[in-house]
């Protein structure tokens, strides 16, 4: 018995930071009742996102802890710097550039890459390139001058 495909989302940031970008994102996945992994490259981002995500705005609540706090296992969304899949996600996402896990073995993972940074730009290429040719269903989403979320393919 083979393993499913992951579907897997590329993100392309024009006209926000991740910072803005993220929250909703997650916030969805989490309506939608799916455990989240949001891979980074170092711990510094790490713990700056997730200082930011319990108070990018006031009147919204988004449960997550990382890997070095409390109960990282029990995390509805868990910010980390490892490869594992702690939580149990059935989302991963990738952000900043960080490398995947070799075993893609999620529903879903989306890779959050800054259209200003050439070496997240090249690297979302190199993934998406490889990613086809394991046959792996992406779709690639931009954002428009507002802002919003657009399907590109």
């Amino acid at each position: 018995m083979t393993a499913s495909l992951a579907d897997v989302l590329f993100y392309h940031l024009t006209e926000s930071k991740l910072e803005d970008a993220l929250p909703p994102l997650l916030e969805k996945s989490v309506e939608r009742g799916w455990r989240v992994a949001v891979q980074t490259r170092d711990p510094e981002r790490r713990d700056t996102l997730d200082a930011h995500l319990w108070t990018y705005r006031e009147e919204s609540f988004l449960p997550h802890g990382t890997e070095d706090g409390a109960s990282p296992d029990r995390q509805p969304v868990l910010l980390t710097t490892s490869k594992d899949n702690i939580n149990q996600a059935s989302v991963r996402f990738l952000v900043d550039g960080a490398e995947p896990p070799a075993d893609l073995a999620y529903d879903r993972v989306v890779f959050v890459f800054d259209g200003f940074d050439a070496e997240q730009l090249d690297g979302a290429r190199s993934q998406w390139k490889r990613l086809k040719g394991e046959g792996h269903s992406l779709t690639y989403w931009q954002q428009s001058p507002e802002g919003r979320w657009e399907k590109k393919a």
